[in-house]
C-alpha cells in the first residue's frame, strides 16, 4: 500500500447514538496518560472494547458521535487502539476537528446504523478518489465526501506529522 492510499479490512464494533467524549476518554483515567485512557475507552458502554478491538477494526455509531467536551484524548484513544475509522451518520464538530488532527478517520455514512457487530468492512481511502466503504453483507455504502487535505492528514498520521513533513520539505527543498 502506498503512502498516498490505504485499504483496510476489519470488523465492526457497534455502539449506539450520542456517544460522548466522557465515554471515550473517562475522566478518572485522564491524568494517567494516553495508554491508560485507551484501556478505559468505552468501558461504560462496551466493556469488551479496549481488550478486544484489533488493529484495523471499525467503530460504528448512531448519530451525534463525539458529543461533549473538547478532549483530544477521546480521538487519540481510538488511534492508540488501532481503530481504522469511526463510521456514523453524524459527528460533533469539535470531535470531528480533533479526530482528523490526530489522524483518526471519520466517515459520515447515512447507512451506518444498518451495520452490526462483527460485520466485515473494507475501506479504501485515497486523495482524489475519496473514501469507498464496502460491507461484506450489505455491499458498497454511500459516504459523504472527505476533502483531500483531510484524507492526506489521516494518511500521514495527523496534523503534527503533516507539519513536520512540511517543515522538512521547506528545509530540504
Amino acid at each position: 500500500m502506498s503512502a498516498d492510499a490505504r485499504t483496510v479490512t476489519g470488523a465492526v464494533w457497534r455502539v449506539g447514538a450520542n456517544i460522548d467524549t466522557d465515554a471515550l476518554a473517562p475522566g478518572h483515567a485522564m491524568s494517567k496518560g494516553l495508554e491508560v485512557v485507551a484501556q478505559h475507552c468505552l468501558e461504560a458502554i462496551r466493556p469488551d472494547f479496549s481488550s478486544g478491538v484489533r488493529q484495523g477494526d471499525y467503530l460504528v455509531s448512531g448519530p451525534a458521535f463525539g458529543i461533549g467536551s473538547s478532549r483530544e484524548q477521546a480521538a487519540s484513544a481510538l488511534v492508540a487502539l488501532g481503530v481504522s475509522a469511526v463510521i456514523a451518520p453524524s459527528f460533533s464538530g469539535l470531535y470531528f476537528r480533533n479526530a482528523f488532527n490526530v489522524g483518526l478517520l471519520l466517515v459520515t455514512c447515512s447507512r451506518a446504523e444498518e451495520l452490526v457487530d462483527a460485520d466485515q468492512l473494507t475501506l479504501h481511502l485515497a486523495p482524489a478518489s475519496g473514501v469507498t466503504l464496502t460491507s461484506a453483507r450489505l455491499g458498497e455504502l454511500p459516504c459523504a465526501p472527505i476533502p483531500d487535505f483531510l484524507i492526506h492528514r489521516v494518511l500521514v498520521g495527523g496534523l503534527l506529522n503533516e507539519l513536520k513533513q512540511r517543515k522538512s520539505r521547506e528545509n530540504h527543498g
